[in-house]
């Protein structure tokens, strides 16, 4: 019973993947979040592949097509994060930036952590195996941390639950998790393979519920509240940071800071100030200035 089960809800994914991919289409998602939906459509081909081998075809055939199709299925997964990410801070280009670089780097990270994990595998298991499953572990992690920080950092980037990048994040972060709480009881051998496969199955069939609902609701309006100011006092100061202002920049920082303070002043406070800033021509000036110019006149004849 397990097995049939188990055997449903993988036929029943590709349904439901073709199904939120042309819903994605019809609403012209698909422009918004292309690289989402080149996952749907590679998962999609991943399975017409996978079962007729799985069904007519050998062991060993199977067993490379599937960890071949998983590493793909993990970079488009890692990239479909990084377009979440863009999608949130749209309206903050320096953020964005700074965020696109850190995913370069953590993307380097894990190749270079499944690669030292795959080179040290024990005799007898296969490395890709090996970098596959590391790999995915950490894009699981990941995940899971985007849906946290989409938690608790939404009100203050203006990101509403009912926009269609939290809720692709949502249907991730939730599979992920489901994903890793599963492979902690396996590895622990509190549950088998069977109920940790039928775990995977049913956890990700919900994500793509997920995904369906969030793709036919309508789109929420990014949020305009007082709290928006801590968001844009980091933009200001990584502007600030890429961006620094000149030494001599200061001087006209007084200059607006003067003309404040006379544009707030009441008419008869600005008399005095003006007196202040512009004093009165004396009559001793003038002669002074004629015996500074007399000699030489006088020398120059």
């Amino acid at each position: 019973m397990n097995a049939k089960i188990q055997l449903a809800l993988w036929i029943s994914h590709p349904i439901l993947e073709l199904s939120l991919a042309a819903v994605l289409f019809w609403r012209k998602l698909h422009r918004k979040f292309p690289v989402f939906f080149a996952y749907l459509i590679f998962e999609i081909a991943d399975f017409g592949v996978l079962f007729p081998i799985h069904q007519y075809a050998g062991y060993d055939l199977y067993f490379y097509s599937y960890w071949v199709g998983a590493a793909v299925s993990l970079a488009l997964g890692f990239m479909v994060i990084h377009e979440i990410f863009l999608d949130v801070f749209r309206a903050y280009h320096t953020l964005k930036d700074l965020g696109t670089v850190l995913f370069k780097w953590a993307a380097l990270v894990m190749v270079f952590v499944a690669m030292v994990v795959a080179a040290s595998s024990a005799p007898g298991q296969s490395p890709l195996v090996q970098a596959v499953v590391t790999g995915q572990r950490c894009v699981r992690v990941v995940q899971c941390g985007l849906v946290l920080f989409l938690l608790v950092f939404s009100r203050y980037l203006g990101v509403s639950w009912r926009q269609q990048s939290f809720g692709i994040a949502l249907g991730f972060g939730g599979f992920a998790s489901i994903e890793l709480a599963g492979n902690a009881l396996y590895s622990g051998e509190q549950i088998g393979s069977a109920t940790w496969a039928l775990l995977n199955a049913s956890s990700f069939t919900w994500a793509v519920l997920i995904w369906i609902g969030y793709a036919l609701s309508r789109v929420g309006a990014r949020e305009s509240t007082g709290t928006l100011l801590m968001s844009q006092r980091w933009e200001q100061s990584l502007g600030d940071l890429q961006h620094p202002a000149a030494a001599d920049s200061l001087i006209p920082m007084f200059e607006g800071m003067v003309d404040r303070a006379f544009s707030r002043s009441s008419p008869e406070e600005r008399g005095p100030m003006l007196a202040e800033k512009f004093p009165p021509q004396t009559s001793s000036y003038k002669p002074l200035q004629a015996s500074i110019i007399l000699p030489r006149a006088v020398s120059q004849k």
